[in-house]
């Protein structure tokens, strides 16, 4: 049975989806973006901004299920240019311990959505 997950303290869906399902005890959480919701503007000034807003975004979503970073056991980050691989892994590194960092891929895309330069998805399981 799927359990619907959505917080005022991340970007409400602007489509056909939630911001998290929980199927048992996984939480497969929809790509966020650097959208901040207390200003309704997206956080575009350097890439570090963008990626640490999206982030708090993350941990927003994974908050109102009753987790922590500690639970994520995959991660896939798009990225609009690779050259900013570095500052957006140091960001998304200071989020996690090396040794219980998860699984990941980081792809380049052509866009995102909203022309944004990072969104990050996740998958959660809490033991």
């Amino acid at each position: 049975m799927k359990k619907v997950i959505n917080t005022p303290n991340a970007p409400a869906p602007i489509g056909p989806y939630n911001q998290a399902i929980l199927s048992g005890n996984t939480l497969y959480m929809s790509g966020q973006i650097a959208l901040n919701v207390k200003t309704g503007n997206l956080v575009l000034e350097d890439i570090k901004s963008e990626t640490r807003q999206v982030m708090e975004n993350l941990k927003a979503v994974i908050e109102a299920a009753h987790m922590t970073f500690n639970d994520v056991v995959k991660s896939t980050i798009f990225i609009s240019d690779m050259n900013d691989f570095s500052q957006i892994n140091e960001v998304y590194g200071s989020y996690f311990e090396d040794a219980n960092a998860p699984a990941r891929e980081t792809v380049q895309v052509a866009k995102l959505p909203k022309n944004v330069n990072v969104e990050i998805s996740m998958i959660a399981i809490k033991s």
